[in-house]
């Protein structure tokens, strides 16, 4: 790209930090501060405060990568991830560890809460600058969806037309699943579109098919559409590094999301309680790699209290980046039942690796592995529990060959010339 000043609206990773694991769109946020507020001086960040967004000091900023990636143990290696370990005693049969499994990174936290709760309370903070004081011709840069519902936030942008900003766009789906999303969530992403169409000058998404569906929202809004680019989502290096295995011991299959509705966990459990009923000690374990989420009742009523899982599904949240590569690189499958979803890193990242993938039959899934995944219906019990007792006999098999993951430096590569243009 140009030798522009850039904006990176880094208020999404402030806010994170007390999570001990990233989500999808986490990633994307990380991702994009290491890519663009690290080895330039004309790299600022901007949080969103109690006034306003404001341009963060510089030493806030040069820290707040480090400070993450420490906090959610991205450089950990597998081998020494006690979650991981932890999850290994227990597919073995052995009983759970004693006490918390915490890794020696969370012996830092109480004063990583400090720092960032200082950082948060500087946010709100009259004495730093605020956005409108960026340098001339700036790019703003802004990858989650945070904020975006407060419309007041982004007025600065209309005083300075020579800063040209930059939307990612990660999905629709509050607006056309609101059964999914807390109530009220889809008006708030209809403010959140509004914001986008009001001031891009461009927009990013992850999919041709987020691209479309806001493309048609757009019209149906009659609101002009921005320029919109499709850039695929990265997989990490050390999926690209990893092996695909066939772990000794018990076999075992990976589903990774929050637990919530459109996920579709309520599918799996109940797939697995007719698994442990008719196999007994022979049933293959289920990790569910995710924390509890909204609107999970039905699963989580499973989880606790239906004594056919205990033994055979575990919860597992705050893996490293390594002990998850690891872990879904030894599964007989990864599993993607979900009824919506705007992209499927998960899905990019098994097949990375050669672990096969069992997806439910949506655009997007297609879109992520081609002819490279098996599809089934959502709501397609029967078919379910068929094709994974069907992987869980035999030794461990391998995705067809092929698959071309999608990279972080192809997808900057895609940005840079998206910000070029500008």
């Amino acid at each position: 790209m140009s030798g522009r000043p850039v904006l990176v609206d880094a208020t999404r990773l402030l806010t994170r930090l007390k999570h001990p694991s990233p989500s999808g769109i986490d990633r994307v946020d990380l991702a994009y501060a290491r890519c663009f507020l690290t080895g330039a001086p004309d790299r600022l960040a901007v949080g969103i405060g109690h006034f306003g967004p404001r341009i963060l000091p510089d030493r806030t900023r040069d820290n707040l990568v480090r400070t993450i990636a420490d906090r959610w143990r991205e450089e950990l290696p597998a081998e020494r991830d006690p979650v991981l370990a932890e999850l290994r005693r227990r597919l073995g049969g052995e009983p759970a560890a004693p006490g918390p499994t915490r890794s020696a990174a969370a012996g830092r936290l109480p004063r990583l809460k400090h720092e960032i709760a200082d950082q948060a309370i500087k946010l709100a903070g009259l004495s730093w600058r605020p956005a409108e004081a960026a340098p001339r011709d700036a790019i703003y840069l802004h990858t989650s969806h945070l904020r975006l519902d407060r419309p007041e936030h982004f007025a600065w942008l209309e005083k300075r037309p020579d800063v040209r900003a930059v939307f990612f766009i990660h999905d629709l789906i509050p607006i056309d699943f609101p059964e999914y999303v807390v109530p009220g969530e889809d008006l708030r992403h209809r403010t959140r579109m509004a914001t986008v169409a009001r001031h891009a000058a461009a927009a990013l998404v992850n999919s041709e098919a987020v691209g479309a569906r806001f493309a048609a929202w757009c019209a149906d809004e009659g609101v002009p559409v921005p320029p919109v680019t499709v850039a695929p989502l990265g997989v990490e290096e050390v999926f690209l590094r990893t092996a695909r295995q066939d772990a000794a011991g018990r076999p075992y299959f990976v589903i990774c999301s929050t637990i919530e509705a459109r996920k579709n966990h309520l599918l799996l459990l109940q797939v697995w309680r007719e698994l442990a009923w008719r196999l007994g000690a022979e049933t293959p374990a289920l990790v569910i790699v995710g924390r509890r989420g909204w609107e999970s009742e039905a699963a989580v009523d499973l989880l606790d209290r239906s004594p056919a899982l205990r033994g055979h599904v575990f919860e597992a949240s705050g893996l490293s980046t390594g002990g998850l590569a690891r872990l879904v690189a030894g599964a007989r499958a990864l599993l993607m039942p979900s009824f919506a979803e705007g992209y499927g890193i998960p899905i990019a990242e098994a097949l990375s690796m050669g672990t096969p993938v069992l997806a439910s039959d949506i655009p997007v899934h297609r879109e992520v592995a081609g002819e490279r995944a098996r599809y089934l219906h959502p709501l397609d019990g029967p078919g379910w529990k068929a094709a994974i007792e069907e992987l869980a006999a035999g030794p461990a098999r391998t995705a067809p060959d092929g698959y071309a993951p999608p990279t972080w430096d192809a997808h900057f590569g895609i940005v840079n010339h998206v910000l070029a243009r500008l």
